[in-house]
């Protein structure tokens, strides 16, 4: 029964949507702080919205309980150990330089062919992000592709495109390409090996047209050269930073998602794999990095320790950066950028200003004080261990919140019967026939993955949508592969926050001085979108009929 709990409750919950959209924020003046900006966005729009529900009592000490620990088999905290302790271990991979390496190796096989070095970094991109994942992809490989068009005096908008492309839309090979994939198999309780089997061809589908669609709309020269500037050859094994590291994470890695999809058919927690596998890749990492530093200092003949500061001073360097430097230079290509689409290399790199205003309060001086103590003590533990230090702040964090809110969010919505409402509507349009429920259910993922706060919450919400609808077996499974396929190509959107992955890329490109609008960022991912929610659909279809 709705009541007037249930219309504040879905008021607030499409309020906090919103301002995870389009962010805002205001000025507000705090003692000893001075002036601070406060920004209601994705960190603090749905936690804002759960206090005003908790406040107006329209929802309870339960519903914030079932949204943490789960509900219906979907449990939350399973999902975000899972996710994060994968995260890590991918991330230290390229802390290690291997997805650089493997970026230079293709670059090299590439040649000056336009087209072709574009084809082998989109097939490159796809099967990095099927293994490891999409925000490792993202990370590492955003900012290849900005220093790699600006040495080259490449449009950047088409690598960046396809970059992001194909990156989201590998994520729905392994159940643990993405966190929505995880809640799906929780959802609908599809076995990790099973989810692959059904969504391999949906991702091999998506994938061909979606770079039919990419290299159509940037057929044009001026977008893709036919032929490209000779940048000369880059040296994969010098931007390998630590080779041996490199082979043990893959090696752990490869081992953990095995295992993962062995244990599958025994009902066990994914997280109490996953868990061990990154401590054994944590431990080694600080031996490891110890190891490598007593080796330096050896080599030097430094037993002070005064290594280990020069060791921050060479962290800071990017081998990348080096080494297309390095090319650049033997090949002569001194460009003027005429148009300043993209800034150069070194104009990406940030400086820091130490100089700050004099304190003359007491309690403000040794707060100072703390706080530089604070800094040194961390420069001296990234000099010592690197790998752990770079790989931390790398950890979208952020996700942490805004996961457990938005599963807080959707439990206030089902208290207040919005979910039942939902589903309602959901058989009536659908009759609970397969082939109806996975167009419906997979055409409103990729829709609400733009309009209910990023894939994350759209999957959330349909999942417990299409649950309550009671369907039959057949419908229920038809509709959770559909969903698969949606929540990870409706990354590929209209918005940047229908998915974290666009979040973590605009706000990489923001720090190296690229600023793509929404608008823009639309209109190249349009008919990308179509072709794949078409093409991905059609197969589930296909697969669906053959099956049942």
């Amino acid at each position: 029964m709705i009541t007037r709990f249930s219309i504040v409750t879905l008021i607030i919950f499409i309020l906090s949507i919103t301002f995870v959209i389009y962010p805002v924020s205001f000025t507000l003046r705090i003692p000893y702080l001075g002036r601070r900006k406060i920004p209601i966005d994705l960190a603090t729009a749905p936690i804002l919205a759960i206090a005003i529900l908790w406040a107006s009592q329209c929802l309870g000490a339960t519903q914030i309980r079932d949204g943490i620990v789960g509900t219906d088999g979907v449990k939350p905290y399973n999902i975000l150990i899972l996710f994060f302790t994968l995260a890590y271990m991918a991330i230290t991979l390229d802390v290690s330089g291997l997805l650089q390496a493997a970026a230079f190796w293709v670059s090299n096989k590439g040649g000056t062919s336009g087209w072709k070095l574009f084809f082998y970094f989109y097939v490159m991109l796809t099967l990095t992000s099927a293994i490891v994942g999409n925000d490792p992809v993202i990370l590492s490989g955003t900012v290849f592709l900005v220093y790699y068009t600006t040495a080259t005096g490449l449009e950047p908008m088409p690598w960046l495109i396809s970059e992001f492309a194909a990156a989201n839309t590998a994520s729905m090979v392994l159940f643990v390409g993405n966190p929505t994939n995880v809640v799906i198999c929780e959802g609908f309780n599809i076995i990790n090996a099973a989810f692959t089997a059904y969504t391999i061809l949906p991702f091999l589908g998506c994938s061909v047209f979606c770079f039919a669609a990419l290299a159509f709309q940037f057929r044009d020269p001026r977008h893709i050269p036919r032929k490209l500037a000779s940048i000369g050859h880059l040296n994969v094994r010098g931007v390998l930073r630590d080779p041996f590291g490199a082979l043990v994470g893959s090696l752990i890695l490869g081992s953990c998602l095995i295992v993962i999809i062995v244990v599958s058919f025994f009902k066990i927690d994914v997280w109490k794999i996953s868990l061990p596998f990154a401590g054994a890749k944590l431990i080694f990492d600080f031996v490891w990095d110890h190891i490598r530093l007593i080796r330096k200092r050896r080599l030097s003949g430094d037993k002070s320790g005064s290594i280990s500061e020069q060791s921050v001073e060479g962290a800071d360097a990017d081998p990348m950066l080096s080494e297309l430097r390095r090319a650049m230079s033997a090949t002569n290509l001194d460009r003027s950028r005429k148009d300043n689409t993209v800034p150069s290399p070194e104009s990406s790199l940030d400086t820091e200003n130490t100089q700050g205003p004099k304190l003359e309060d007491p309690q403000l001086q040794l707060f100072a004080s703390q706080r530089l103590h604070l800094h040194a003590t961390h420069r001296r533990l990234a000099a010592h261990f690197p790998t752990f230090f770079t790989a931390l702040p790398r950890l979208p964090f952020g996700l942490v919140p805004f996961a457990f809110s938005q599963f807080i969010l959707i439990e206030a919505l089902q208290h207040q019967g919005w979910i039942e409402v939902f589903a309602n509507w959901l058989v009536r349009a659908s009759h609970r026939s397969i082939h109806s429920s996975i167009w419906l259910v997979g055409v409103l993922g990729v829709v609400l993955c733009n309009c209910a706060g990023t894939n994350i919450g759209a999957t959330i919400l349909l999942t417990k949508v299409v649950r309550a609808a009671d369907f039959p077996p057949n419908s229920t499974r038809a509709a959770g592969i559909a969903l698969a396929v949606a929540s990870n190509i409706g990354a590929v959107s209209f918005t940047f926050s229908a998915s974290l992955a666009g979040l973590l890329w605009t706000t990489i490109l923001g720090q190296k001085d690229i600023h793509i609008k929404q608008r823009d960022f639309a209109f190249w991912n349009l008919l990308p979108i179509l072709v794949m929610t078409a093409v991905g659909l059609g197969i589930v279809s296909a697969e669906m009929a053959v099956l049942y």
